[in-house]
Formats: C-alpha cells, sequence, structure tokens
C-alpha cells in the first residue's frame, strides 16, 4: 500500500455531540466512540454512541445497509471478544465502522460481516515487536482497514487503546508497506509528532485521542494545531 500524503484523520474519545461536532467542524473524517473497556479514557454508554452516531448522520438505518454518503464516520470502539456480542452491540449503536480493540474469541470475521452487511470492520493491532507485522497481516485480508496502536494484551488488565503512547513506527512502516488494506496510526500522536509520524509511516489515516485533549476535554487549539500540522485535506462532504 503507497504512503499518503494527506491522511484522513480520526479523532478518538469523542463524548458527546458538541465534542463530534467540534472535531468534524475542525476538519476530521471521522470520529471515534468508546464503549465499555477494562482501561484507558473516553468511555460513554452504548446510549450515548448511538445518539452521538444518529447527529452525525451516519447511523445505519434499522433495516441495514451503508450510511448515507458523506456521512462522517462513526466508530464503534468494542472490547468484546465474541461475534454474537458484537453484532448485538452493534444493532444498539448503529455505528458506520466497528473497531475491535482485541482479538476475536469466537466466530470469525466472516460470520461478522453476515451479520452486519454495509458494516466496516477496523481491526487494532497492537505494535508491540516483530511478531506484531505477522499477526497484521495475517488478519488483514479479513478486514477492511488495519489501526496500529500501542496497547498491551500482556497485562492483567489489558490496555487496549488510550495510552498515549508511541510504539516502534518502523514496524508500522512494515505493516503499512506489506498490507493490502488501509492502515491508521495510532498511540501518541500529537501536534509536534503527528507530521514526522506522516513522514516515517506513511499511514492512511491518523487517530489521535489524548494529543488533542487538556484535562481530559477536547482541546480546540490543540486539535486547530494537530490538523495544521497534519496538513488536512478534506473533501467537501466528509468523503
Amino acid at each position: 500500500m503507497d504512503a499518503t500524503r494527506h491522511p484522513r484523520i480520526k479523532i478518538c474519545c469523542i463524548m458527546s455531540e458538541a465534542e463530534a461536532r467540534l472535531a468534524v467542524q475542525a476538519g476530521a473524517h471521522a470520529i471515534g466512540l468508546v464503549s465499555h473497556m477494562p482501561s484507558g479514557p473516553g468511555v460513554i454508554r452504548d446510549e450515548l454512541i448511538a445518539s452521538i452516531a444518529a447527529a452525525m448522520g451516519s447511523a445505519v438505518p434499522p433495516q441495514g445497509g451503508a450510511p448515507p454518503m458523506g456521512a462522517v464516520a462513526t466508530f464503534l470502539l468494542t472490547s468484546r471478544r465474541g461475534v454474537t456480542e458484537i453484532i448485538a452491540q452493534h444493532h444498539a449503536v448503529r455505528t458506520s465502522t466497528i473497531q475491535l480493540v482485541d482479538r476475536l474469541e469466537s466466530g470469525t470475521y466472516a460470520e461478522l460481516r453476515e451479520g452486519l452487511p454495509g458494516i466496516q470492520l477496523v481491526q487494532v493491532i497492537h505494535v508491540t515487536g516483530p511478531d506484531s507485522v505477522t499477526e497484521a497481516l495475517a488478519v488483514s485480508a479479513e478486514v477492511d482497514a488495519l489501526l496500529l496502536d500501542s496497547g498491551r494484551l500482556d497485562l492483567p488488565v489489558k490496555e487496549l487503546g488510550g495510552t498515549g503512547r508511541r510504539h516502534d513506527w518502523s514496524l508500522s512502516r512494515q505493516i503499512r508497506e506489506a498490507s493490502p488494506k488501509p492502515v491508521f496510526l495510532a498511540g501518541g500522536l500529537n501536534p509536534e509528532n503527528v507530521a514526522q509520524a506522516i513522514a516515517d509511516v506513511g499511514p492512511f489515516g491518523l487517530d489521535v485521542c489524548s494529543g488533542v485533549r487538556t484535562g481530559g476535554q477536547l482541546d480546540p487549539q490543540k486539535l486547530r494545531r494537530f490538523m495544521l500540522a497534519a496538513d488536512v485535506r478534506r473533501k467537501p462532504g466528509g468523503s
């Protein structure tokens, strides 16, 4: 996959409709909505996730199918690991995309696609070493995109995102170069290092949470600086 000079921007850990609108007005192409996690920031109730998705115009209609063209993408971050549970959760929140922050434990990606037609699947790979490259490429054929983050699945309380830490970007570049699917880069991004991240990794998209927040709240100035540093090119209509 070729490098991307002007990546898509996903603002994660959105906690209200006001934060969602602030992110979109700043030029975000997507927002991340965090459901129950064992650790990390930004967790909100599924009812609020559904409300924000609907407000963004990207909620999937009850009869299923893809969201309207031009709608801002809404990502449900789920720590659930069973296909049946994930499908049930999505039926309650109806985002346009599901971001799997852990490995599937029961069921298959094919079953997930069958149960959620038209919904994009993004698998998080927590980049901890060379084995992460192998894992990412093995799963890439099953999903619509990969998201490379800095969590730790081996801790007593798992870290599944929102760590504010960078990982080894050289490994992320290896994954991006070899992956047949788009790659998002996450983990410790901020206005000061995002330009270097783009140069070093060349990702399709960038995912930021703590790097554009102050005291846990989305910070308009940090957000603006991040967008300027990333030199965002957002097409009209959010495409």
